[in-house]
C-alpha cells in the first residue's frame, strides 16, 4: 500500500524570529521540503497538520503570522490540511479522520517538535495500529530545562527519536526515504 506523508506543525513560530524557535528548524524544514517533493513527484498522498493555539501571546496563536505553515512545505492542490488544538494530532479524531481513506497505509511523519507533537502523534499512531516511519532529519526540537539541567535541542531530538525507534516507529533519514520512494516508483 502507498505510504502517506504526514507533516506536523511546520509553522513559522518554530523558526528564527518566531515566538518559539527550535534548534535546527531550518535544516529540518529543508529536509521536509525534499521529502514532500518526492511524495508529490510520486503522486502519493500528503496530509498537513497545523496547530492552532488559543490565548493571546502564545506561540502558534491562530491568526498570527507565526501560525502559518512554512512556505517551503506549504500545501498545494488537494493536499489535506487538518487543524489540531492538542499535541497529539489523533486526539478528538482530528488526524484519524483525515487518514480514514488511507486505512492500513504506512505513515511517514516529519515536523516540529520532536519532543512534543511528533512524539505524541507517533505514539498514538502506533497505538492505533499504524505502521510509522519518522523522517529523523526532517524534525527539530527545543532546548529543554528540568531540575536545573538544560539539555540541548540536538540531544533532546536524539533522545526522543531513540525512544520512538525502540518501540513505536522506524526512524530513517530523508535521503533513505526518498531513495525508497524512487525505487518504489521505478519498479
Amino acid at each position: 500500500m502507498a505510504p502517506v506523508l504526514v507533516l506536523i506543525d511546520i509553522q513559522r513560530d518554530y523558526f528564527p524570529g518566531g515566538r518559539f524557535p527550535l534548534v535546527g528548524s531550518d535544516a529540518a524544514a529543508e529536509r521536509a521540503a525534499e521529502l514532500l517533493g518526492a511524495f508529490r513527484a510520486a503522486g502519493l498522498p500528503v496530509v498537513h497538520v497545523r496547530h492552532a493555539a488559543s490565548g493571546a501571546g502564545s506561540f502558534l496563536e491562530s491568526g498570527t503570522p507565526g501560525a502559518e505553515i512554512d512556505p517551503r512545505v506549504a500545501p498545494k492542490g488537494d493536499e489535506q490540511v487538518v487543524v489540531k488544538h492538542h499535541p497529539n494530532a489523533f486526539k478528538d479524531g482530528v488526524l484519524g479522520g483525515a487518514l480514514a481513506a488511507h486505512a492500513g497505509a504506512p505513515l511517514v511523519v516529519a515536523g516540529m517538535m520532536t519532543s512534543m507533537c511528533i512524539d505524541a502523534g507517533v505514539r498514538a499512531a502506533s497505538d492505533l495500529g499504524w505502521e510509522v516511519t519518522v523522517a529523523a532529519d526532517a524534525c527539530a526540537a527545543p532546548d529543554l530545562t528540568f531540575g536545573g539541567v538544560t539539555v540541548g535541542g540536538a540531544d533532546v531530538h536524539a533522545a526522543f527519536l531513540a525512544a520512538l525507534a525502540s518501540a513505536y516507529a522506524r526512524v530513517e533519514p530523508v535521503a533513505a526515504l526518498v531513495a525508497a520512494l524512487g525505487a518504489r516508483t521505478s519498479a
